[in-house]
């Protein structure tokens, strides 16, 4: 069946948010009295979501009320500075405008808070999306299948239509949950064989290799 959808990750697989990420993780960290993480660590410790990233990046388990003022210095200070160093790939404006030319729809799907993938996508990439969505709503974060699902019935198409494009375990993961074509982008934060490891079985090593999963 023809492909009429595509949704991809955001950090890692559009956005090179890493810097950033990485920025706002030490700050925050140093802020409560915690060594700071190198980039590779950090690289390691996102995709799934922000909650994930600080219990990873916290040299031992802390509590409850401790934890949850630490995710919010963070949430505070990466929201104040998600736009510093971040960039698009190279060719994901590019594709996202070839897709549209095709009359693909399009999305973003992220474990990221949806308070900070909405502004980053319409900032970024204004006009080429037709949706963006963190968890919300009460749907569970990837590798649960509720946001692909989500985004479908918004887009108004089905699994078989759908290709979805991601650079980690959980994206794989999600893929495979929701039942779509799923590629896995190999410029992202993981590397071939940890992707592999998780299922994959589709690859791209740049931006514009998706138009062949798409075309054919």
């Amino acid at each position: 069946m023809q492909t009429t959808a595509v949704i991809f990750d955001l950090d890692g697989t559009l956005l090179d948010t890493l810097d950033d990420l990485t920025d706002s993780v030490n700050y925050t960290l140093r802020q409560f009295g915690y060594p700071p993480r190198t980039r590779e660590e950090i690289r390691r410790f996102v995709g799934n979501g922000a909650v994930k990233l600080i219990e990873r990046a916290l040299p031992h388990a802390v509590e409850p009320d401790r934890f949850q003022a630490v995710l919010r210095a963070y949430d505070a200070r990466y929201t104040a500075h998600q736009y510093d160093k971040t960039k698009p790939y190279p060719g994901a404006c590019e594709l996202l405008r070839a897709l549209r030319a095709r009359g693909i729809r399009t999305a973003v799907l992220s474990n990221k808070q949806d308070n900070a993938v909405r502004p980053l996508c319409a900032h970024y990439f204004p006009g080429l999306l037709d949706a963006a969505t963190g968890p919300a709503d009460g749907r569970r974060t990837k590798p649960a299948p509720d946001g692909v699902i989500y985004l479908e019935r918004l887009l108004g198409v089905t699994a078989q239509q759908t290709l979805y494009v991601g650079d980690s375990r959980a994206d794989v993961q999600t893929g495979l949950n929701a039942g779509v074509r799923t590629v896995a982008a190999l410029w992202g934060f993981r590397s071939r064989s940890e992707l592999e490891a998780a299922g994959a079985e589709l690859f791209a090593e740049s931006a514009e290799e998706i138009l062949n999963y798409v075309d054919n």
